[in-house]
């Protein structure tokens, strides 16, 4: 999954299919590991990659969506995501959700994947940050549970949802659009990417709550 060159410097969000099975782990901290898939590249370890975003998903339902509003193509990699998903509402994932894939991985939903402009670049859209932002339909990043190796045309298997309602893309508009939906985010507690979940406690303490 290499990534490729853009004008202001290395991005990792044009990914390429591999062949055979990858190893999927736990890269470490945000800030010190990059990505939990074996081979990636993080190229901003700052805001991207580290344990609660080692793996991003995105569905191919959404990127068919995008090429009939776009009118181009977009390959399976090209928005950065690690696995692109068949039948799976990746958007309406459970925080804390957990996919099994293949015989080994064990996956855990930790957020959505808010737009940066090295994501706006890459596509060559313009305005594609706010268009990102607007649909919602933002894919999830994953932590890792139980590490293994994976490969194309593994099945994804739910095997973990809890009994809160608090959605990916509810925890997107929570933290960019919809910031009076953050007291919503904390029944999610630990499994909720500690950014978002330390943004909802700030909110909540604000308010006076």
């Amino acid at each position: 999954m290499p990534y490729t060159e853009q004008p202001d410097g290395l991005t990792g969000i044009d990914k390429r299919p591999v062949d055979g099975p990858v190893r999927v782990a736990a890269p470490g901290p945000k800030g010190v590991g990059g990505s939990g898939v074996a081979g990636d590249a993080v190229c901003h370890l700052r805001h991207h990659g580290g344990d609660d975003q080692a793996v991003y998903a995105f569905a191919r339902e959404d990127l068919d969506d995008w090429e009939r509003e776009l009118d181009r193509s977009l390959g399976n990699g090209c928005f950065g995501e690690n696995l692109t998903t068949v039948g799976l509402d990746v958007s309406g994932a459970l925080i804390g959700e957990r996919w099994r894939i293949g015989s080994e991985v064990v996956l855990e939903v930790t957020s959505g994947r808010i737009p940066c402009n090295t994501f706006q670049g890459h596509l060559g859209e313009r305005g594609w940050v706010k268009r990102f932002t607007r649909k919602g339909a933002t894919g999830a990043y994953l932590r890792v549970i139980e590490p293994g190796s994976i490969q194309a045309g593994d099945p994804i298997e739910i095997v973990h949802r809890p009994e809160h309602s608090v959605t990916v893309a509810m925890e997107f508009r929570a933290v960019t659009t919809e910031r009076e939906l953050l007291p919503q985010l904390l029944v999610a507690g630990a499994a909720l990417h500690p950014e978002s979940l330390a943004k909802a406690r700030r909110y909540v303490a604000a308010q006076g709550g």
